[in-house]
């Protein structure tokens, strides 16, 4: 079983109230590290009345803050729209086939989740919810949200993974309309998600298939999933202030010609994670892209390319750089099978490589693969795979060495690692950093005010 860490008394600058447990003694940690089993208070909302709902949804329906809505199963919804209401709790029940509470917003659906800062709408384990404060939380608990559009993918007619091939509603993704919508998602919670279909077949936090440019995504946080915290498959959508905070795969994973932006997105690694979805040969890693799997085009040629675009995102690994051994993490940055992409103003601490990109990438500055002006600190090797070509390879990029345990290296993050019981998380850099005046990662002057208070994020469990 998984163990998870919860932080020290204090309350960091950005996150709600939770509780303190008990060490399990279970998991030998270096001095000042500890590994405690997650049990978070029981959300007030446990005592409001509850709703049930399964099967395909076709008509419009609306979920409410007053009432707790319980997922039996894959719940999809087709031809119709689901709005839910700021606040609103919503559970997983698993069902009489074993699939786990999930909600599917298919290609010819929409949905319009609106939370805000104070009220964010949160899927989340039903023993958080079930009035026992004893009960423990655990990845796969709440199956996850999967949402289909209707733009470009190179893989026509794909069913989405983590699903049956054969559901009783169009599991398929992409289409011909960039530009397509499928709803608003914005100041969410995604806990304890994840659900293995089969090896390399999940559903994950956050589910993104062929989902166009008119979707709006923002304000979203997927914590202790199973998988990966979130996939886009395809798509044009965009995503801005996102939160992954220790899933048992990668934070970020672009397959299928996924062509987006994603601005201001913060993920943490818990180094106690187990790796389990990915079966022996765990490979986990902050970001990592395919342009399709082998078996759709051993050349990895397909069309559209995966190519995202990344701005200001902010990766944190383990305070040390030496503490996996395989399976466990490998890379900040994963490029592979033909994918490219563009990094701009990051930065990556903690890993043991910093950018990997396999024999199918060529080398970059000015191909269309860039790395430029981030800073890769705490790791035991740069940039393997690809070869720096162009009168500017290095692109501004600092390289800034290996970890330690007493230091918030170069960017000078306040509190950057989860697993630190001495001082809970605080991302925001310091005033003497270089990201404070430089805008580098999720924190810095620009994007802050930006943040607010981020009341809508948890961070401790």
């Amino acid at each position: 079983m998984k163990k998870f860490i919860i932080l020290g008394a204090a309350v960091a600058t950005f996150a709600m109230s939770s509780c303190k447990k008990e060490s399990t003694g279970s998991v030998a940690a270096p001095e000042s590290f500890n590994a405690v089993s997650t049990k978070a208070a029981d959300y007030v909302e446990s005592a409001l009345p509850r709703k049930t709902l399964s099967g395909n949804i076709s008509t419009n329906i609306s979920l409410v803050n007053d009432t707790v809505y319980v997922l039996n199963g894959i719940v999809a919804v087709d031809n119709a729209t689901i709005t839910i209401e700021a606040g609103t709790v919503i559970i997983g029940q698993v069902d009489g086939g074993g699939k786990p509470g999930t909600l599917v917003v298919a290609r010819h659906g929409q949905i319009n989740a609106q939370g805000t800062e104070s009220q964010p709408i949160i899927f989340t384990s039903f023993n958080l919810l079930d009035g026992n404060s004893f009960t423990t939380a655990a990845p796969g608990d709440f199956g996850g949200v999967i949402l289909l559009g209707q733009a470009p993918v190179n893989v026509a007619n794909k069913t989405i993974e983590g699903l049956d091939a054969i559901e009783p509603f169009d599991n398929r993704y992409g289409g011909n309309v960039p530009t397509h919508s499928s709803g608003t998602f914005s100041f969410v919670r995604i806990e304890f998600g994840g659900y293995l279909l089969a090896a390399g077949n999940e559903i994950n936090g956050l589910t993104c298939g062929g989902v166009g440019s008119g979707t709006v995504l923002n304000h979203i946080e997927v914590a202790y999933g199973k998988d990966d915290s979130f996939e886009f498959f395809g798509g044009t959508v965009n995503a801005s202030y996102l939160v992954s905070l220790a899933p048992d795969d990668d934070h970020f994973d672009f397959d299928n010609g996924y062509n987006g932006t994603i601005n201001y997105a913060i993920a943490f690694n818990d180094i106690y994670a187990t790796h389990s979805a990915s079966g022996a040969n765990s490979d986990s890693n902050g970001i990592e892209a395919d342009n399709n799997a082998p078996a759709e085009d051993g050349t990895f040629a397909l069309t559209p390319k995966t190519h995202p675009i990344i701005n200001n995102m902010t990766i944190i690994g383990a305070p040390v750089n030496n503490r996996w051994a395989a399976p466990g993490y490998l890379y900040a940055v994963r490029i592979r099978r033909g994918a490219e992409i563009e990094i701009n103003k990051s930065i990556f601490m903690g890993y043991l490589q910093a950018a990997n990109f396999d024999a199918t990438t060529s080398g970059f500055y000015p191909a269309t693969t860039k790395l430029k002006s981030n800073i890769f600190q705490g790791i035991t090797a740069a940039v393997s795979g690809v070869t720096l070509v162009g009168a500017d390879a290095n692109q501004t990029n600092v390289f800034a060495g290996t970890a330690t345990t007493t230091t918030n290296f170069f960017p000078k993050i306040t509190q950057p690692f989860l697993n630190n019981t001495k001082a809970n998380v605080n991302p925001i850099p310091v005033s003497t950093s270089p990201a404070t005046a430089g805008g580098w990662g999720a924190f810095n002057n620009t994007s802050r005010p930006l943040w607010k208070n981020a009341s809508w994020v948890k961070y401790y469990f």
